[in-house]
């Protein structure tokens, strides 16, 4: 299905050191996990842009940021060296409605960390055991054009408890091949915006190229973009009550 014509601006961050440093994640991914999801994207009409770590500001600077309507982020070696007051700028951003989807190894992430509230640790192995996700939530949007599951043939596991608050709403549990299960597709609200932590995606495999998994991708930054129509919460002083609160005057 093709964007609207309104399509949410998206900026897919990643790290982008495995891909540098490790050459069997060089031959997955040549140009970067980043640069295989924005094509992604970009192929059903959305305006995509990317950042990296070692970019100036991260890549993440103000300008980049007022021009983000959905931040995609992947990290995963170097989590502690991403400076806070990037951090900070993203976190004030996603309050204001910025949309933010958390691929897999970004559940370690400061960033992701600091919304939840919560270590966000889980059990995992990497054994390259296959993934079947169900999909609990089959009205959901980020389930749009999905099946009642569908299998990754290789993952990483990564395994219950997940130290996180309860989701507002789970679209995903998966099950691995070794007996685990895991809530691998979770939304949450956080002010004015929406986030979305999606479990797949280690970066020895191919899954950010399975039909199914840019799927949800795609599904998944059009749900987290900022509503125009999400009201407001109402903070601060408020002078006037909106009914009266003057006691009645005696009869």
């Amino acid at each position: 299905m093709a964007p609207p014509q309104s399509a949410p601006r998206i900026t897919v961050w990643n790290e982008f050191r495995h891909e540098q440093k490790n050459p069997k994640v060089k031959a997955v991914y040549p140009d970067g996990i980043h640069t295989a999801i924005a094509e992604s994207l970009r192929a059903d009409g959305f305006e995509v842009k990317t950042a990296t770590l070692d970019e100036p500001e991260h890549g993440l600077g103000e300008d980049v940021l007022s021009a983000t309507d959905v931040l995609f982020w992947w990290g995963h070696m170097a989590h502690g060296e991403v400076v806070d007051a990037v951090v900070d700028r993203v976190y004030a951003r996603v309050l204001e409605g910025m949309g933010l989807v958390v691929l897999h190894s970004g559940h370690f992430s400061k960033i992701f960390r600091r919304l939840m509230g919560t270590t966000c640790d889980l059990s995992w192995r990497d054994t390259g055991e296959r993934e079947r996700l169900w999909v609990v939530a089959p009205q959901h949007p980020i389930a749009e054009g999905l099946g009642d599951s569908f299998v990754v043939p290789q993952a990483e596991m990564y395994g219950e408890p997940f130290d996180i608050p309860a989701p507002d709403e789970l679209v995903f549990v998966s099950w691995f091949q070794g007996g685990e299960v895991f809530r691998s597709g979770a939304c949450f609200n956080r002010g004015q915006g929406k986030i979305f932590y999606f479990r797949p995606g280690h970066e020895t495999f191919p899954i950010y190229y399975q039909a199914e998994v840019q799927q949800v991708l795609k599904n998944a930054a059009r749900w987290a973009a900022p509503t125009p129509s999400r009201p407001k919460t109402g903070f601060g002083h408020r002078p006037q009550p909106l009914e009266s609160i003057l006691a009645p005057e005696p009869a």
